[in-house]
């Protein structure tokens, strides 16, 4: 049945004759990822090229879509997971060619299915999210139902049966091309006076014993609370509240129970944004993978983008953040121009110990249809990991 869902999403997509809308769907993007790791001897530069080409036919309330991606490396000056030995920094983005999406989707008043090889990300992606900083971003091969029964009530409910990894075709062991599963992801929102407030539940099956022998299986259930108002002055407000419990689940062989906590706020003035947070991903008995996990995320978005914690350590992780940002609608021949800064303290959740800081910082411009951006990373470790410097130059075209 799942291979039928995905061909036929796919040979539908390559049969517009009957469509009322064919959409080419291409995109492109070039990047140096360039990383220095105290411990190593050697550099990682990463020169990698993607190219992503598709098509979506359309006709009434259905649609179906294929889109197939490919990641080029020129050179071989960085350690990409799966290929040599670790004798420079990891750079997550084997040379990959696959498919990248697949699916069939019917939409409906209330209702929007979607049955294939699809992108899933669920509120600020924290626990289910696309990994889109990769160049072979995660996705799912599942089926998603979204209802709005009532105006603001919306249920988000999706069965997963293998998520499809940033390590692409050649993905093996512990970083498998696809990890098998019987997931299930389920979110229940309401717009409220002071924000959205969600429910969630997330039962997430790493049923793969080669990853990390099955404890990376888990059961998230939490609220969260995001909202925005403007105050007035050109002054605008945004926050989010969030917490979970987390368990072990399916065949996870450890027994352990640990929580999350976020709180975050920013403003917004005339071209300027503040904001400031406190995130935790605790810790249980201080055993190795019976803190707070979030295997299915977009973890780069969270804890600094030198990506040190893609792991929640032992210990659980606390994250004191603020950041700092302006923007201009044009600058030049650019538009939507941004400077953004980030300040990260990192401790441990058991025991208290100081891991380390980080200092994130970006600047992002528009010309036409191409984004170029430049991005970099500090982590100075404490009493974790090692000092890391990473830097990015990066363009995204998009059709």
């Amino acid at each position: 049945m799942k291979s039928i869902l995905l061909a036929g999403a796919a040979l539908a997509a390559a049969a517009p004759a009957c469509a009322q809308e064919i959409k080419p769907l291409a995109e492109v993007r070039a990047r140096h990822e360039h990383v220095e790791q105290d411990g190593l001897a050697q550099d990682s530069d990463a020169v990698t090229v993607r190219v992503r080409a598709g098509v979506q036919v359309s006709k009434g309330g259905w649609s179906a879509l294929a889109e197939a991606q490919g990641n080029m490396a020129v050179g071989d000056a960085y350690y990409d997971g799966l290929h040599g030995a670790a004798t420079r920094p990891l750079v997550a983005d084997p040379e990959n060619v696959a498919l990248y999406r697949a699916q069939i989707q019917y939409r409906s008043g209330p209702l929007t299915f979607t049955a294939g090889r699809q992108r899933i990300m669920l509120d600020d992606e924290r626990f289910v999210g696309n990994a889109g900083i990769r160049q072979s971003a995660q996705t799912f091969d599942a089926v998603r139902a979204e209802i709005t029964p009532l105006k603001g009530l919306k249920l988000d409910l999706s069965y997963v049966w293998d998520v499809r990894t940033i390590w692409g075709v050649e993905g093996n062991g512990a970083r498998q091309q696809g990890v098998g599963g019987d997931n299930i992801l389920a979110n229940l929102s309401y717009a409220t006076p002071v924000g959205t407030l969600t429910g969630f539940a997330y039962l997430v099956d790493q049923d793969e014993a080669a990853v990390q022998g099955y404890r990376l299986s888990s059961q998230s259930y939490g609220v969260r609370l995001a909202g925005a108002r403007p105050l007035g002055g050109g002054v605008k407000a945004a926050w989010q509240l969030s917490h979970a419990r987390q368990t072990d689940y399916h065949r996870n062989p450890n027994d352990y129970a640990a929580r999350y906590w976020l709180a975050d706020g920013s403003l917004e003035l005339r071209g300027w944004k503040l904001g400031a947070g406190y995130e935790v991903l605790g810790a249980d008995k201080g055993v190795a993978l019976t803190s707070f996990q979030t295997p299915l995320g977009s973890v780069f978005k969270f804890q600094g983008w030198a990506d040190k914690f893609t792991v929640t350590p032992p210990d659980g992780i606390r994250d004191l953040y603020a950041n700092i940002g302006y923007g201009w609608k044009a600058l030049g021949p650019f538009t939507g121009v941004t400077l953004q800064a980030a300040y990260h303290r990192f401790d441990s959740d058991r025991l208290v110990r100081r891991y380390g800081d980080e200092i994130d910082m970006l600047v992002s411009g528009k010309l036409g249809k191409t984004i170029l951006s430049v991005r970099y990373a500090d982590y100075a470790a404490d009493r974790l990991l090692t000092d890391t410097r990473k830097l990015w130059l990066q363009l995204d075209w998009v059709l």
